[in-house]
């Protein structure tokens, strides 16, 4: 294929390492709350699937915690839970930063509106590379697999799902973005990524200076 006019990223477990416990141990310490009593009520419950899903606010996520917390919570505890539990993982924001050089860049990422409307808050090395073009299921009101929020990122971003490359840790949304007519790449490792990368004519040559 021609060299992609842009390149998408996912967020967790491609630009960043996320760390499940870090978070739920972090808003336990904010809280006072038992550890199991906040991921009963933040994913247990559906919250976290439901705000992934657009079907409520960022607001109505840090109010259902009170409630069912029995404790108090502020949008800033929320926050800084999610930012505990995030590291930029170095390697691939280089790689980003090299690609910015010949595509545009962006992130698609299964979150709700609190991460998409605070990510330069909760993690800031991937700023000002990612400025203005971080995106989120719960915009879409779909997630990723489902082909369509695919089509409604490209579309936002005014490039054509075919001049689209994506990338996720997931194979299953790797899928879901070809089906919707982008090309792919199911992400292990930086190494097996920059290979492809390469390969489309997004990276710069290295020069040897031997």
């Amino acid at each position: 294929m021609a060299r992609p006019a842009l390149v998408l990223f996912d967020l967790d477990g491609v630009l960043v390492h996320y760390r499940h416990v870090a978070r739920l141990q972090r808003l336990a310490e904010r809280t006072g709350a038992e550890l199991d009593a906040v991921s009963q009520a933040l994913f247990g419950s559906g919250l976290e699937t439901r705000a992934d899903l657009g079907d409520c606010s960022t607001q109505d996520v840090v109010d259902e915690l009170r409630q069912r917390l029995g404790a108090p919570v502020t949008l800033d505890d929320c926050l800084d839970a999610r930012a505990a539990a995030m590291n930029v993982d170095a390697d691939m924001l280089a790689l980003a930063a090299q690609v910015a050089r010949r595509a545009r860049v962006a992130i698609l990422t299964n979150n709700g509106l609190m991460l998409r409307d605070h990510l330069p808050r909760l993690c800031p090395p991937l700023f000002p590379l990612f400025a203005g073009t971080v995106h989120c299921s719960a915009q879409y009101r779909r997630g990723k697999p489902d082909p369509q929020v695919f089509l409604d990122c490209a579309r936002d971003l005014g490039v054509a799902p075919g001049a689209v490359y994506f990338i996720d840790d997931k194979p299953l949304n790797a899928e879901g973005a070809r089906r919707a007519g982008m090309a792919a790449h199911a992400f292990r490792d930086a190494a097996g990524l920059r290979a492809d990368l390469e390969r489309l004519d997004l990276l710069e040559p290295t020069h040897d200076t031997h």
